[in-house]
C-alpha cells in the first residue's frame, strides 16, 4: 500500500495539467475550512478542481505543494480510513521540508470510496498546514453529502453544467466586449450561438457530439444517476414509477409538478405506488442533483406545501432527450436556462401567483438584499403575449414593492409599447451580464 501510494504521490506532482475550459464557479473563502466541490455526474467537478489547482500555481504555489490524488482506482480497493494516514505520510516523506513550513494544498478526488473519511478530513485540517479541496459522487455517498459529511468543516462549491458564457468560451466564441458594443454580424452570430446552447446543454461531453451521439450520451448520464444514485442506493422497489416520474419531469420543464396529480395519473394506469414514496423519489431526484424544483413564493409553509412546485432539469439540454412532443420547445429551455443562472448567481428563487391568477415565472432574491421578479418568454412579437408577460410583473410588483422588474425573451427588439418599469433583456445580453 505504502508504495502503492507513494507512485501515485510522485506520478500526480509530475503530471501536467490537464486542458480545460475556465468555469466561472464561485469558489469560497473561509479560513479553517474545507472546499467540498458538488454537482451532477459528469458535471465538471474533476476538471474544475484542477482549475483550482492552475490556479494555485498562478498565485506562486510550487507544484510540489498541490497535490491530486484520485481515490477511485482499483488498485486502492479495499483501503479504509485507518489506512488514509499514510497518504498525509507519503507526501511529507517525499518533500518533508514542507511539513509545518509551508502551507499546500491537497485535491483529494472521490475521497468517499473510502469508509470513515470525514474524521480523517477533520483530523488533516485540524493538525497540518493545508488547504483541503473534496470531490465525489457515488451511491455510497451522493455529491452534496460529501460537505454536509464534514460537520460544518466545508463549504460548497456548485458546479453545474457549462453556463452560457462557458460553453461560448468552450467553443472559442466568447465575446471580448459587451454585448451592447458588439455589431450587428457579432451580435447576429451571439443569437444563434444561444439557441444552440439551449438544444445542445452545457455538458462538457455533449459539445462536439453528433446529435444522435448526444441524446444517447445524455440518455445514459441519466440511467446512470437513476440506477446508482437512487435505484440502488434507496433500494427503489417501484423503478417503473420512478422512471415514468423523471420523464414528466425532464419531457416538461417549467411544468407544475404535483405529487398528488402524479400519483392520481399513476394509479389509473394501475400503478400501485404511495405519494410518500413519490415524494420520496421526488427528493431523491433533487439530491442526485438531476433537477431542481422551486416552489411557491410564501410565507405560508401550508401554502408551499399545498401548491405544486415548478421542475427543471439540471441542464437544458436534457430537455430535448425526454420531450415528446415534437416541437423546439424553446421557451422550456429558456426558462430552465434562466433558473440554472440564478442558481449560479447564488439567488434564493420562488415563483409567485398574484390573487388574479397570474404567474410569474421567478421572484430571485440576492444574497446582497436586492430582488428581482423575471419573467421569461420565448418571443415578444404577439400583443397578446406581451399584454401577458407584463401584467403579471406588475401585478406581483405589488406584492413585492422592492423588486425590479425584468422580462427576458429570445430575441427582444425595440419598438414594442412596454411599461417603464419593466427591464426588457434580449436572453443572451442576460446570460452575458449586459
Amino acid at each position: 500500500m505504502r508504495d502503492l501510494l507513494q507512485q501515485k504521490i510522485i506520478d500526480s506532482l509530475a503530471a501536467p495539467l490537464p486542458a480545460f475550459t475556465r468555469r466561472d464557479v464561485r469558489l469560497p473563502r473561509i479560513a479553517g475550512k474545507a472546499v467540498a466541490v458538488i454537482g451532477p455526474r459528469r458535471g465538471g467537478k474533476t476538471t474544475f478542481l484542477w482549475q483550482v489547482l492552475a490556479a494555485k500555481l498562478e498565485q506562486g504555489f510550487d507544484r510540489e505543494g498541490l497535490l491530486y490524488f484520485n481515490f477511485e482506482d482499483e488498485r486502492l480497493a479495499g483501503m479504509t480510513a485507518a489506512d488514509l494516514h499514510l497518504v498525509v505520510e507519503e507526501y511529507y516523506q517525499l518533500h518533508p521540508e514542507r511539513r509545518d513550513q509551508q502551507r499546500v494544498a491537497f485535491f483529494l478526488d472521490e475521497i468517499q470510496v473510502v469508509p470513515g473519511w470525514e474524521k480523517f478530513a477533520r483530523r488533516l485540517l485540524d493538525t497540518e498546514r493545508v488547504e483541503l479541496f473534496l470531490s465525489g459522487s457515488s451511491a455510497q455517498l451522493l455529491s452534496r453529502e460529501v460537505a454536509t459529511s464534514m460537520r460544518g468543516r466545508a463549504m460548497e462549491a456548485l458546479v453545474l453544467p457549462f453556463s452560457f458564457r462557458e460553453f461560448l468560451r468552450h467553443g472559442n466564441n466568447e465575446p471580448e466586449q459587451p454585448v451592447d458594443r458588439l455589431p450587428k454580424a457579432a451580435r447576429s452570430l451571439l443569437a444563434k450561438e444561444f439557441r444552440s446552447y439551449l438544444s445542445t446543454g452545457g455538458f462538457p461531453e455533449a459539445q462536439d457530439a453528433a446529435l444522435r451521439d448526444r441524446f444517447d450520451l445524455l440518455r445514459g448520464y441519466v440511467d446512470t444517476m437513476l440506477l446508482r444514485d437512487v435505484i440502488e442506493r434507496h433500494a427503489v422497489s417501484q423503478p417503473l414509477a420512478l422512471r415514468w416520474m423523471v420523464r414528466q419531469l425532464l419531457g416538461n420543464a417549467g411544468g407544475a409538478f404535483s405529487v398528488n396529480k402524479f400519483h392520481h395519473d399513476l394509479r389509473a394506469q394501475g400503478v400501485p405506488v404511495g405519494k410518500d414514496t413519490l415524494h420520496d423519489f421526488l427528493a431523491h431526484l433533487e439530491d442526485a442533483l438531476l433537477i431542481r424544483t422551486v416552489s411557491i413564493a410564501t410565507t405560508s409553509e401550508r401554502r408551499r406545501m399545498v401548491n405544486p412546485r415548478k421542475a427543471y432539469p439540471v441542464d437544458p439540454g436534457l430537455i430535448p432527450v425526454f420531450d415528446r412532443s415534437g416541437k423546439a420547445n424553446l421557451g422550456h429551455a429558456l426558462e430552465t436556462a434562466v433558473a440554472l443562472e440564478l442558481e449560479r448567481r447564488g439567488a434564493e428563487v420562488a415563483y409567485v401567483r398574484t390573487a388574479t391568477g397570474r404567474e410569474v415565472d421567478f421572484l430571485a432574491r440576492y444574497p446582497e438584499g436586492h430582488a428581482d421578479l423575471i419573467q421569461v418568454c420565448a418571443e415578444l412579437d404577439s400583443p397578446i403575449t406581451r399584454e401577458r408577460e407584463t401584467q403579471a410583473l406588475l401585478e406581483a410588483v405589488q406584492e413585492y414593492p422592492q423588486a425590479r422588474l425584468h422580462l427576458i425573451a429570445l430575441d427582444a427588439q425595440p419598438g414594442h409599447d412596454l411599461p417603464s418599469s419593466i427591464s426588457v433583456h434580449a436572453a443572451p445580453a442576460w446570460f452575458l451580464g449586459s
